[in-house]
């Protein structure tokens, strides 16, 4: 008899989470009291760029980190955490409700996860939101967990002790979920995953709503277009008070024509606009270069100092979550007045999304984009007595403003490692030098206005619009050097995972003849007989004198390329 208050209380307990869990959940999609961005840091947003977005940003930190750390753990412990995500190679997304740091280093230390089991893993800082939001962490599920059914969003914690409490919402699935939006003058675009599985093949707009909010106050729009992981939503006329700052969680209804629907679990957010006039606004660049990249911080510089060289005046890179030195590369690169901004995409398998959020993200202070890998040089043969780079160059490849032509595409030369065993210190324009005979596919220059609005491509070049045609240049005109297969240590890399929505992983057995894989490579990443002689069929020299002439410096220490 003694033991019936004790279980008394403890359901009193059970009750109260509960219901602290559920009030928690409405104040986060009626925007409660949770820590979102300010109104002042939405409206500077607006007033430069007339587009809103929440893709994740490269957080900058505080020089005292672990006072940062201490601070935030001293008030919230566990750190509440909102949205969760089940990545591939079992690793945890977390999305909290406090906002990231301010200045430097590179990650905050000392915080756990703890799981369903009360099993632990380190949580690593991989983000924020944009305008300094809500801090994203990472931690990788322990193979106790990966056994369990289902999964359950871990604590998120600094304190070894803590132990894990239910009632906690299951982990979504990267397969299954809307992961992004952006606004826009016209209408909301949303990205989702899983939707529309195949390329080519769409799921009608006349089948989906766009949902804003939760529950009875959420505002249902029509999807305007429906193709790949790109939806156009209308507008909900959603208001905020000016001194509030508001989000609404946003995500997709699919509808079965018989009064069922699904909604897709969801991580994107909306914010109503606010109307600014005046304001400073970011002159509009001729040409720039859009990439996603992961973990490619040594070969940076090379890329970005030869391409503002020839004319490329600013360089946006959707990092998909890079753990290298890309940070500290772009900051020194911007220090020496480099145009570089990094949107953080940290979404798996989304490069064709991607580059569709470029479009509209770019298009007020961009007006034609390169879209091309960092390990991509485009070259013309007409440079080659030039004893110089000017920044006309790439401009002579534009066609005139009247001719219709909104995309160039330029065709691409694949160079094999060409004896290389490692990484070539001095850059791939100097390590590689020997290539396959045939060209291969096209890399393009896009003239953002003359883009289709459904923002379809296929990884590097894009639906134009009807009145809008392109134009591929002869290979006498221009060219890319695309150092593809480089030394194996680098290769190997490419085993990780495809970047591609539509393109499977090289470890998958399927579609064994893709031109995207190499020929004749396995599976796995083991290193083929012969690897460094392997693509090599015409010896070419040409871009590589010609950046020796460019770039090359005789100093104490022997001759360098200026990005060594």
């Amino acid at each position: 008899m003694r033991r019936k208050p004790l279980s008394t209380l403890l359901f009193a307990v059970a009750i109260f989470l509960v219901f602290a869990f559920q009030l928690s959940r409405k104040a986060f999609f009626y925007g409660g009291d949770l820590p979102f961005p300010s109104s002042s840091a939405l409206l500077t947003s607006h007033s430069a760029n007339s587009v809103a977005h929440y893709a994740l940003h490269e957080a900058a930190f505080p020089e005292n980190l672990a006072h940062w750390s201490r601070h935030v753990s001293s008030i919230l412990d566990p750190i509440p955490t909102v949205s969760s995500l089940l990545l591939p190679d079992w690793e945890v997304l977390l999305i909290s409700s406090i906002d990231a740091p301010l200045s430097s280093p590179d990650s905050l230390r000392g915080l756990l996860c703890v799981f369903q089991n009360n099993d632990t893993s380190p949580a690593k800082f991989s983000g924020s939101l944009e305008f300094n939001s809500p801090a994203m962490f990472k931690c990788l599920m322990p193979e106790s967990v990966r056994r369990l059914r289902p999964y359950f969003q871990p604590l998120l914690t600094n304190s070894p002790e803590k132990v894990f409490s239910s009632p906690m919402p299951e982990l979504i699935r990267w397969t299954f979920f809307a992961y992004e939006a952006l606004e826009t003058e016209d209408d909301v675009v949303l990205f989702v995953k899983g939707v529309n599985h195949r390329q080519g093949s769409n799921r009608p707009p006349t089948g989906l709503k766009c949902v804003f909010g939760d529950g009875d106050k959420a505002v249902r729009t029509a999807v305007t277009s429906s193709v790949q992981e790109v939806f156009r939503c209308r507008h909900p006329n959603l208001t905020v008070q000016e001194d509030h700052h508001q989000k609404f969680k946003i995500t997709l209804e699919i509808l079965d024509g018989k009064g069922r629907s699904v909604l897709v679990p969801s991580v994107a957010y909306y914010s109503p606009r606010r109307r600014i006039t005046g304001g400073e606004t970011e002159a509009k660049s001729t040409i720039c270069a859009c990439t996603m990249v992961y973990n490619v911080g040594k070969f940076l510089k090379e890329w970005v100092m030869y391409y503002s060289k020839i004319g490329v005046e600013k360089f946006i890179l959707y990092d998909n979550g890079s753990d290298d030195e890309i940070s500290a590369v772009v900051k020194e690169l911007n220090k020496e007045g480099y145009n570089i901004e990094i949107v953080f995409w940290i979404w798996p398998k989304t490069q064709e999304a991607g580059f569709s959020h470029s479009v509209e993200y770019s298009k007020r202070s961009c007006k034609w984009m390169l879209f091309m890998d960092v390990d991509e040089f485009i070259f013309s043969p007409s440079w080659l007595n030039s004893l110089n780079p000017s920044k006309e160059m790439l401009k002579s490849l534009l066609p005139a403003e009247k001719s219709r032509v909104g995309m160039v595409t330029i065709m691409c030369n694949d160079y094999g490692p060409s004896d290389r065993i490692s990484n070539p210190a001095e850059g791939v324009t100097q390590g590689y030098n020997c290539r396959r005979r045939v060209e291969e596919r096209h890399k393009s220059i896009v003239l953002l206005e003359a883009v289709d609005e459904s923002l379809l491509n296929v990884i590097h070049h894009f639906q134009l619009r009807t009145e809008f045609r392109s134009r591929q240049m002869r290979t006498e005109e221009a060219v890319v050097n695309h150092y593809k297969y480089q030394a194996w240590p680098e290769f190997r890399l490419k085993f990780r995972r495809r970047v591609s929505a539509y393109v499977l992983d090289w470890t998958n057995s399927g579609n064994p003849t893709s031109k995207d894989r190499a020929p004749g490579l396995g599976n796995s990443a083991v290193e083929p007989p012969e690897w460094p002689r392997k693509f090599c069929e015409v010896r070419d020299d040409r871009l590589r004198l010609l950046t020796q002439r460019w770039f090359g410096l005789q100093t104490a220490e022997g001759y360098r390329m200026t990005w060594q």
